[in-house]
């Protein structure tokens, strides 16, 4: 059985814009790159030449990688959702108990987490600890870093 990859719908766009970039310009660029390394001569010491297959091996396992993800994509439209009680999509505001920080998380896919942007893999700790959690209740995450504390102050979704 094939297993559904969750994301939103903004994480499925920018995988498939990737995909595009790099199968419409990333690919015919490194075959050039092969192309004029390859005139060079000698193949067996053209480091130029392996360069390029190098490249050119990481961006075809990427595309492979970016075509199976989008082939077993399950989009969540996360504005038909709602509720007080955490799930994928969600958007939550937690206070750590300890320090009074404010942080802003929601909670996707593993394809689309992205940390800088305040967006977290439904498989982090954070986020299985916070799953099936409502409002005003306080969890505690066991992460690499240790145990923390933290009050959930809101959950949107947006």
């Amino acid at each position: 059985m094939v297993e559904k990859v969750p994301m939103t719908a903004g994480g499925y766009a920018a995988l498939t814009d990737e995909l595009k970039k790099r199968q419409s310009v990333d690919r015919p660029r490194i075959i050039e790159h092969i192309a004029e390394a390859r005139s060079h001569g000698d193949l067996s010491e053209n480091a130029e030449y392996h360069a390029a297959k190098e490249e050119q091996s990481h961006n075809e396992g990427r595309i492979a990688e970016l075509e199976d993800k989008l082939a077993r994509a399950d989009i969540i439209d996360i504005s038909k959702l709602s509720g007080d009680t955490i799930k994928f999509g969600a958007t939550v505001t937690l206070i750590d108990e300890d320090t009074e920080k404010k942080a802003v998380w929601q909670i996707v896919g593993e394809a689309e987490a992205d940390a800088k942007k305040g967006k977290i893999s439904i498989t982090s700790p954070l986020a299985r600890a916070l799953i099936g959690k409502k409002m005003g209740t306080s969890v505690e995450v066991v992460a690499p870093g240790g145990a923390k504390a933290y009050e959930i102050a809101k959950v949107e979704w947006r």
